[in-house]
């Protein structure tokens, strides 16, 4: 009887963390694809959209570009959001990068601060502003 009893326990347990697993699956798939949805509506709705990280130095030196030409972008400030890390993720599948500052203009990656300092020297960036 002992024997049945272990038995009888193991198969609760088991039981108890397969339900704790299948409820908190779709949690984490709606998360993911919550953080996949609101990076693709920010880039898409957005004429300049950066997702940036408010103490970072490449972060901020993206911004004075687009203030320096008078323009005002969309920032997503990763750090100050309870998801960042998830849109960090994102941008990973998305652009093959983690890191910020990461600009898109007009839907089109432009790439990190560097990046975006030689579209501007190359004129690539006032075509593609000039554009909307």
């Amino acid at each position: 009887m002992n024997g049945f009893h272990c038995i009888q326990q193991v198969a609760l347990l088991v039981t108890v963390v397969g339900v704790l697993v299948v409820a908190n699956a779709p949690n984490k798939a709606l998360a993911s694809n919550s953080a996949s949805a609101f990076v693709h509506n920010v880039i898409y709705s957005n004429r300049i959209a950066i997702f940036s990280k408010s103490y970072c130095p490449y972060s901020l030196r993206a911004k004075h570009i687009f203030r320096e030409l008078h323009e005002q972008p969309f920032v997503v400030e990763l750090d100050l959001r309870d998801d960042g890390s998830h849109i960090q993720n994102v941008l990973l599948d998305l652009v093959g990068r983690r890191t910020v500052p990461q600009v898109f203009v007009n839907g089109k990656h432009i790439g990190g601060s560097d990046d975006l300092k030689t579209a501007v020297l190359s004129g690539q960036l006032q075509n593609l502003l000039s554009r909307s």
